[in-house]
């Protein structure tokens, strides 16, 4: 995903969300652009923390929920992805036990597909299937505002600031959180790396 500078509106460039949603109040059938640009990044993002069917539920309420209320949209904010995000975030709190059961779930049985790529970026050479078990365990020992704060920078590729706007939180605050969460799934790895490393010795 593009950093937040380059989501900007250039010239030349595809009209900015913010420009979107204005025409959709006349024209409501151009909201369907907002879901186009969005609607995969946020499902991938929502999958990772709830798996499949429960994603699906989350998006299409998300665009249900965005679509009602688009005449409060603030037209100063030309990218819609923190408006977007922070909506999610709210239905996914909702199913915090149910991610919570994800994870552990994950624990035991294996490597879950999605949680593999962001664990080979963690560490390289520990093995996937016990390291992914590893993070999962990790993620659902997190506090709910830890998580949210990890997920949205690792996997809904959000900055600091944009995290900040979806949480209602200052940027400080997300610095904390971020920095508690990392340690503590930083510790779940190397205990899984360090059996691994003595293996192979």
């Amino acid at each position: 995903m593009p950093p937040a500078a380059s989501r900007a509106a250039v010239p030349g460039g595809p009209e900015p969300d913010a420009a979107v949603i204005q025409r959709s109040l006349e024209e409501p059938t151009r909201f369907g652009e907002i879901f186009r640009r969005h609607a995969p990044a946020l499902h991938r993002y929502a999958a990772r923390r709830l798996g499949g069917p429960d994603a699906d539920d989350v998006v299409a309420e998300t665009f249900h929920i965005a679509f009602r209320k688009r005449h409060r949209y603030d037209p100063s904010r030309p990218d819609a992805r923190p408006w977007l995000w922070r909506i999610a975030a709210n239905l996914v709190r909702r199913h915090h036990r149910a991610e919570t059961r994800h994870y552990r779930a994950l624990a035991r049985t294996g490597v879950d597909p999605v949680l593999e790529s962001f664990a080979d970026r963690a560490a390289e050479r520990v093995d996937a299937t016990s390291l992914s078990g590893s993070l999962a365990s990790a993620l659902a020992r997190l506090s709910r505002g830890d998580r949210d704060a990890l997920l949205l920078v690792a996997w809904g590729e959000l900055t600091y600031e944009e995290t900040a706007l979806v949480l209602g939180i200052p940027v400080g605050t997300v610095r904390s959180r971020l920095h508690r969460a990392r340690k503590r799934v930083r510790a779940a790895l190397a205990a899984t790396a360090t059996p691994a490393k003595e293996d192979h010795r």
